[in-house]
């Protein structure tokens, strides 16, 4: 039988009470980031913050619950802006949006950090037992937000970052779940030949954990070759964004099939309006009568983007709304 999951793939917005307070973060150093040396009165924001996220979600039954990547000012781009032989320059538009993120540029060798691991202990120990859900940028999206004036090759560079994340992901906690956002595969998509090397980097990243990796491109459908290429790694589920296109999407699992599991990004993580937990359920009806597989082994019910975009109490009642339609899509299933 088909097993519904409710989860976000991160990036949540901070508390209303703690934007004044952590107001000042842009201007710290990123060397306060990484070693914790934030004033005190940032670091407990923080810590209260992540407690906040960490709560929201277990009052709403969600899931499957993510740490929410409240330290990310940088959104994807975060894992390098935090680390030492990385410079962060000038702001940068984020993709097609009125969101901004410091450039990162690599200057040295990208050895191990730690940064995400570290927040995905404490993630945990918070949780208490509940399933784990850790988040990652997807290599061939990181690599796109970020400059290179190291490696020199365009490949290689894809390669380090791959290598990085690797490193990452290896350290990270037990956890059920691993989310690799991929935007860039949608918004910049690969050429010929980088799709194949984006997929082998993704594996790479996949391959270093001992959990489900679902790979969650969004902000549009996947270009067929990329799609197809993305088939061939060692991955657990794809995500759809059906918030953004239903079309091109459905025609890609239409043709080319799907992996075992799939991720339905089925609740606007831009938008203010919260949807009806019955409609998202059968939204994934829908979806369901559209395709020429009978069942997935496990269906994430998740918003499409990223949810930081949201007022704090409209993500609240995001996070409430996925988890009572996964509960209806499983008692239907019954």
């Amino acid at each position: 039988m088909t097993e519904y999951v409710s989860t976000t793939p991160g990036l949540f917005p901070l508390p209303d009470w703690a934007k004044d307070d952590l107001s000042g973060l842009k201007g710290h150093q990123k060397h306060d980031l990484i070693s914790g040396d934030e004033s005190g009165e940032i670091a407990a924001a923080y810590e209260e913050a992540r407690k906040n996220v960490i709560d929201a979600q277990q009052e709403t039954d969600l899931d499957h619950t993510v740490e929410g990547q409240l330290r990310w000012d940088d959104m994807l781009a975060h894992p390098l802006a935090v680390h030492d032989a990385v410079e962060t320059r000038g702001i940068v538009r984020y993709y097609d949006n009125n969101n901004f993120y410091r450039e990162p540029v690599v200057t040295d060798d990208l050895d191990f950090s730690g940064d995400v691991a570290t927040e995905l202990e404490t993630a945990g120990e918070l949780a208490d037992g509940d399933d784990l859900q850790a988040v990652l940028p997807g290599p061939y999206s990181l690599a796109d937000l970020a400059t290179d004036e190291h490696y020199g090759d365009e490949a290689a560079f894809l390669d380090a970052i791959a290598d990085f994340l690797e490193a990452e992901a290896d350290a990270f906690p037990e956890h059920e779940t691993l989310f690799l956002l991929e935007p860039s595969l949608v918004e910049n998509a690969p050429e010929d030949g980088v799709d194949e090397r984006a997929s082998r980097a993704i594996d790479q990243v996949a391959g270093a954990v001992d959990a489900d990796v679902v790979v969650h491109p969004y902000w549009g459908a996947l270009e067929e070759k990329v799609y197809a290429h993305l088939l061939d790694a060692d991955i657990d589920a794809v995500g759809f964004d059906f918030v953004a296109n239903q079309e091109d999407n459905l025609y890609n699992i239409q043709e080319y099939g799907a992996t075992d599991d799939i991720s339905l990004g089925l609740a606007d993580g831009q938008n203010t309006l919260v949807e009806d937990p019955e409609a998202i359920r059968e939204r994934v009806d829908w979806i369901y009568d559209q395709l020429p597989v009978s069942a997935f082994e496990t269906v994430y019910l998740t918003t499409n983007t990223e949810t930081f975009y949201l007022p704090y109490a409209k993500f609240e009642e995001k996070l409430a709304a996925l988890a009572e339609a996964a509960e209806l899509a499983e008692v239907k299933a019954a």
